[in-house]
């Protein structure tokens, strides 16, 4: 019988996770492209992300056991994504993780490289030069 390879939850953690969230989250409503499509309970905004990404990395489903699949594109089509703010929310991320050393670990650098791919999927408005 072979080993089960561990999924990204396992190889990084919960700690890590909630330690990517606090570092991200002030990143972004710091950010004058982001923060204005991040209006609300930034609370609330981290419970949530918390638990996608636990999700996102093979942990518990509690994204889905609250909210049901977690269909992101649609859950973000009220928000104007553009290629600008995806990059800046990529940004925001990578300094997160270079916060909480995700930077420096392999598995870490496999799971910014699926988020690149989450957030090339929300883009759902151009660009405007104004």
């Amino acid at each position: 019988m072979e080993p089960r390879l561990q999924t990204l939850y396992e190889q990084i953690g919960g700690e890590t996770i909630e330690r990517l969230v606090k570092s991200f989250y002030p990143k972004v409503y710091a950010d004058p492209d982001l923060s204005p499509i991040f209006q609300g309970d930034m609370n609330e905004i981290m419970r949530k992300q918390r638990m996608f990404l636990t999700q996102f990395t093979g942990g518990p489903t509690l994204y889905s056991q609250e909210f049901g699949p977690p269909a992101m594109r649609q859950r973000h089509l009220p928000h104007e994504i553009t290629p600008k703010r995806a990059q800046c929310w990529l940004r925001c991320m990578w300094a997160a993780f270079q916060d909480v050393g995700l930077d420096k670990h392999p598995t870490g650098l496999f799971f910014f490289d699926r988020l690149k791919q989450v957030a090339a999927i929300m883009i759902n408005t151009e660009d405007t030069d104004a």
